[in-house]
């Protein structure tokens, strides 16, 4: 048996890509390492589990355990001499569905000038051992976890990275695939641009393939959507959400109330709703539901200053996206210098110059 998981009941970071992914243990299962799948039906009669299957290529077994047996069982299991590694299972707090299941690998980049030697001693004084060197990236090796660890291998990771030697430390986890994402708003199957292959009126896979998307992210709070238009309804379900509105400025009436002031301000509401309407599971989803919505009402005219205004206030309140679905009242009218410098420094500037 190798590593205990001494995490607590708490949130764990999983450092993954560059970024850092907040999971939570799943109350009523766990997996081993096993000898051989052969153990698998030994260990039943012991563990007496609710369920058992095999995960990823077949490495791992997923144990469902009554909740109030769980840290018992996991004990036991530790104790067994066909299991190599057992640990709990966790699952993503952005997306509590996906579960991600550890293995006994972890991947560790080294700083360029630290020698074989060096990087192994710091390895082993955390527990692990050398698999092999990773082929196309210098210095960097796949770990596996002892019994010498006393920890987990997010938690071993989590340490290594907090070194100066190391530069990425990721542990091996295993994730379930699935179809791509589709949220359960009651309108979307009639939102073609997003999902044109379930609507007989238009052409199929018409749409932005927006479902893709999806499956590598669906928006973040920390990213802010900015909407310049004639008004928002505020109060409409899909622009709500626990930190979803952020900074509304009324560049018209001077104040931070965007709202609609005739019935035919629409437009903005809608062109939200696009870009950022929230998923609740009613009416409609935009293309980035997670992100955050700054709502800018216009003067309903453009000059120097109100063009300046819109940008200047969206970049100052930390605006990712600046969204302006709306042109003078002619076909061609060319933008003036101090228009084209405060769209310069938008581009340049904006994003803290990302």
């Amino acid at each position: 048996m190798s590593s205990q998981d001494s995490g607590s009941a708490g949130g764990l970071t999983l450092q993954r890509g560059g970024e850092e992914v907040l999971l939570v243990k799943v109350s009523d299962r766990f997996t081993t390492q096993l000898t051989s799948p052969d153990a698998i039906t030994s260990l039943q009669a012991v563990l007496e589990p609710l369920a058992v299957r095999p995960v990823g290529r077949g490495q791992l077994a997923e144990w469902t355990i009554a909740p109030q047996r769980l840290e018992a069982c996991l004990a036991q299991a530790r104790t067994q001499p066909t299991v190599q590694f057992a640990s709990h299972v966790y699952q993503l707090v952005a997306s509590p569905h996906t579960l991600i299941y550890l293995t006994d690998q972890i991947t560790v980049q080294f700083t360029p000038h630290l020698s074989r030697t060096q990087g192994t001693a710091i390895a082993e004084s955390v527990g692990l051992a050398e698999v092999r060197a990773l082929s196309g990236i210098p210095n960097t090796f796949v770990y596996c976890v002892t019994a010498q660890a006393t920890e987990n291998p997010i938690k071993i990771a989590n340490r290594l990275m907090a070194r100066s030697e190391v530069l990425t430390a990721e542990p091996n986890v295993v994730i379930e695939t699935a179809g791509l994402y589709r949220p359960q708003d009651a309108l979307y199957t009639q939102q073609w641009h997003l999902n044109a292959t379930r609507s007989s009126d238009v052409k199929a896979d018409a749409d932005i393939s927006v479902e893709q998307a999806w499956d590598i992210t669906r928006g973040s709070r920390s990213i802010v959507v900015a909407v310049s238009d004639d008004g928002f309804d505020l109060a409409h379900p899909d622009l709500q959400g626990r930190g979803k509105i952020v900074a509304p400025q009324d560049l018209k009436s001077r104040d931070a109330v965007p709202l609609p002031m005739d019935t035919e301000d629409n437009h903005g509401t809608s062109c939200a709703g696009l870009a950022i309407g929230e998923e609740n599971q009613s009416g409609i989803v935009g293309v980035a539901p997670g992100c955050s919505f700054m709502p800018i009402r216009t003067t309903g005219f453009l000059d120097d200053e109100s063009i300046e205004g819109i940008f200047r206030w969206a970049m100052e309140k930390g605006a990712a996206v600046i969204s302006c679905s709306w042109a003078p009242a002619t076909i061609n009218f060319s933008l003036s210098l101090a228009q084209r410098n405060i769209l310069t420094q938008a581009a340049t500037q904006g994003r803290g110059g990302k």
